[in-house]
This record gives structure tokens, C-alpha cells and sequence, in this order.
């Protein structure tokens, strides 16, 4: 049999390209990573997603694979070995939902708290504490979302563990913190001390500077 050939397109600052490179960390898969300049896309990633042009994007064996989640259970489906879904069909539904709330209700919320007007973002504020407890909920009595290791759901979750506490910081905002929210807290220090989960945590610094130039940039462009 040939040998696989498995290629990342991402970019250091995004955490959906890290989700992708985490599973696969996860897995013990062996890829080539390729960094991307969102500001000058390459002639590769435009072809290889020519829908989105965005990142992340997987190549395996010549065949491309866009977004995040796709991307995610194409790795759980192809590679066997650790899995990161539960086994019993109830629990693996739930990963899937509580996945789809993140992206689809969280993040956008988020979203509306950094760059909204001031009423906006107060009401905005409010539904991310209200959707941030709904996934503290899920965590009560658990080290992981996946129980007692990393599975599906806290790799869709890393923006929570290492990007909430960047950007709120970027747009000068308070949406999580120890008093409102220690198990997340306490979740996102035992993420941390996963070695291929910190491997996938870009530089804090860095990350603020990157994300404070975005929200300002977004602001401008709404005046």
C-alpha cells in the first residue's frame, strides 16, 4: 500500500486549524503542516477550497476537506485508533450538539460582545454568560467534556480554554472569569496541561495583539 500522504493548511492564530491539528496530535497521525497568509492566500488553498477559501483545510491523499467540524469527523471516521467520540450512539449525539452550539450560537455571541454597539454588546454579554454556563453544566463532575480524557467536544472547545481569555482582553470585556465560572477554569488548566493540547495554544501576546487589531478593524469598517 502506498504511503498516506496528509497535508494541514492553517493559520497559527486560528482555533479552528488548531482543533484539526489537536485530533490529529490526539490520534498520533503523522501530517504536513502549512501555514497560510490569510492576507495573500495561496494558489494551493484556493484551490483546495475554492467555496470558502478559508482555513483549515486537510488534504489526504490528494482530496481536500474543508471546515473545522467536517474535517474533525472525517479524521474520527478514517483513523480508528483513539478515538475521540464516545462509543454509546446517546453520548456521541451530544458532542455533535454541543459542538454545532459552540460554533453556531457561542462564537457568533461572542462575536456580537466585542464588536457591537455599546447596548449590543451589554445584551450580548449577558447571553455569552448564559450560553458559557449551559457548557459548565456539561462539565459538572468531569475532568473532560469526554469524561476522564480529551475527546470530540473539548478539541471544538479550545477557543474557550485558550482564546475566550485573549480576546476578552483584546476588546477590553470581562466574559469569563474564576467567580462566575470555575469548572471551566478548571477544565481549560487540565486541557492545559496536556502536552499536545499546549503544543496547539498559540503565544498569548502575540494572539492579544493579533485579535485587538481584528476588533478594531471590524469597528471601523461598521462606522
Amino acid at each position: 500500500m502506498a504511503e498516506e500522504v496528509l497535508k494541514l493548511f492553517g493559520m497559527w492564530a486560528s482555533p479552528f486549524s488548531r482543533r484539526i491539528e489537536l485530533a490529529l496530535k490526539l490520534k498520533g497521525i503523522q501530517y504536513e503542516y502549512i501555514e497560510e497568509d490569510l492576507s495573500n492566500k495561496s494558489l494551493l488553498l484556493l484551490k483546495y477550497n475554492p467555496v470558502h477559501k478559508q482555513i483549515p483545510v486537510l488534504v489526504h491523499n490528494g482530496k481536500p476537506i474543508a471546515e473545522s467540524l467536517v474535517i474533525l469527523q472525517y479524521i474520527e471516521e478514517t483513523w480508528k485508533t483513539n478515538p475521540l467520540l464516545p462509543e454509546d450512539p446517546y453520548d456521541r449525539a451530544m458532542a455533535r450538539f454541543w459542538s454545532n452550539f459552540i460554533d453556531d450560537k457561542l462564537l457568533q455571541t461572542i462575536q456580537k460582545a466585542c464588536v457591537g454597539k455599546k447596548e449590543e454588546q451589554e445584551k450580548a454579554c449577558e447571553e455569552v454568560y448564559e450560553q458559557l454556563k449551559m457548557l459548565e453544566n456539561e462539565l459538572k463532575g468531569k475532568d473532560f467534556f469526554g469524561g476522564n480524557t480529551v475527546g470530540y467536544l473539548d478539541i471544538v472547545a479550545i477557543m474557550i480554554a485558550f482564546w475566550l481569555e485573549v480576546v476578552q482582553e483584546a476588546a477590553g470585556l470581562e466574559l469569563i472569569n474564576e467567580e462566575k465560572f470555575p469548572i471551566l477554569l478548571k477544565w481549560s488548566r487540565n486541557l492545559g496541561a496536556i502536552e499536545a493540547a499546549n503544543e496547539c495554544r498559540p503565544p498569548r501576546e502575540k494572539l492579544v495583539d493579533v485579535y485587538r487589531a481584528k476588533i478594531e478593524a471590524t469597528k471601523l469598517a461598521s462606522k
